[in-house]
């Protein structure tokens, strides 16, 4: 099985526990014990999913793919495009913060964010 193969698998959970959303790659020892992100499997229904001032993961990765597309690189121009979909300035820049806090406590937010992305 090549790469893409196994990264495929891997986000797509096909051969993993059903309702848990798994890291690619988790070695024997999970960075968390050394300040990073975990890299242990969470449930679908743990807090870290729950939306942040009403803005879910999907949301955060679809304004990321706007600017994608339209050439934003920046905060700012993230937040114009949340406030496009009805956010408020304050909720967008909480929930921008709060994903990429959540990425840095589990590996399983950030690629599952990446999944939403389309890679």
């Amino acid at each position: 099985m090549g790469f893409f193969s196994k990264a495929k698998e891997a986000l797509t959970g096909q051969g993993q526990q059903p309702g848990m959303v798994h890291v690619q790659g988790a070695g024997p020892i999970d960075p968390a014990i050394m300040g990073g992100p975990s890299t242990r499997s969470v449930a679908e229904n743990d807090p870290i999913w729950e939306p942040i001032n009403g803005v879910s993961l999907q949301d955060y990765a679809n304004w990321a793919k706007e600017a994608q597309a339209r050439g934003v690189n920046d905060e700012a121009g993230l937040i114009t495009i949340a406030s496009e979909s009805g956010v408020s300035a304050g909720d967008a820049k909480a929930a921008l913060d709060g994903w990429v806090a959540r990425m840095g406590q589990s590996m399983a937010v950030g690629q599952q964010f990446r999944k939403f992305l389309g890679y």
